[in-house]
């Protein structure tokens, strides 16, 4: 087994696997109690208002997908099964369909607000006594208990971050294509729901074939944003 495949690697992609499931299911949570909220009970009838994973963890999307995209080396993400809802039910569709849909992305920001908080303190200890990072390591990842904590927080904070900011990307199903489309009206949104409908193949272009051009859009502009806060919060 190569060195890039070794132990603590392997510990790293399972980390960041299990971030994001944890994350994801929070995500779909938060849209099903907003859409709670204005008015519709689809998610809560379907049992969906629940923090239980397997209520939410799709295999191929929450475990398979972000495993393989780890061990490949290459940009991360996952998805749990969205929550069902049903726009008709809503209290006033136009406006709520937008707080459904930010609902996601802002259960990320506070996710990574929380862990951001948590990580600072737990650095500000080592940082008055060193020796909790340095000892004693943990087997495998070659961490003291104290600088495992610290990289599974920082982890958490960079993780939402992403999440959040990916989400945001104005494409379905991502939730920045419902947010992009409170903003259009008349034949701009005749035209925007025609590009919908090659949301995906975009998507999938915009993720896979450009950047082996030389050409990193969606690396950029997470850089730009997720990178930049998450360097922010966690003061490095």
């Amino acid at each position: 087994m190569s060195s890039s495949l070794g132990p603590s690697y392997l510990v790293q992609v399972v980390l960041t696997v299990g971030l994001l499931m944890v994350s994801a299911v929070i995500h779909e949570v938060a849209h099903g109690f907003v859409a709670h909220l204005c008015g519709d009970d689809t998610a809560k009838e379907a049992g969906r208002l629940t923090l239980n994973p397997a209520k939410h963890i799709d295999p191929m999307g929450s475990v398979v997908l972000p495993l393989v995209m780890a061990i490949a080396g290459g940009a991360v993400f996952a998805f749990a099964k969205p929550v069902p809802y049903n726009p008709w039910r809503l209290k006033n569709r136009r406006r709520d369909e937008v707080l459904v849909a930010l609902a996601g992305p802002a259960s990320n920001i506070l996710q990574a607000c929380a862990g951001a908080v948590l990580f600072n303190l737990a650095w500000g200890a080592i940082e008055a006594n060193p020796a909790l990072y340095f000892g004693p390591v943990i087997p495998v990842v070659r961490e003291s208990p104290m600088g495992l904590l610290c990289t599974i927080l920082a982890s958490y904070v960079w993780v939402n971050l992403m999440l959040c900011f990916f989400n945001l990307i104005p494409l379905p199903p991502l939730d920045g294509s419902k947010v992009a489309c409170f903003f259009l009206k008349g034949e701009a949104l005749e035209r925007y729901y025609q590009v919908q409908h090659y949301a995906m193949p975009i998507l999938i272009v915009l993720l896979y074939v450009i950047p082996r051009l030389g050409v990193d859009p969606v690396g950029w502009y997470l850089d730009v944003t997720a990178g930049n806060l998450a360097t922010l919060m966690l003061g490095a």
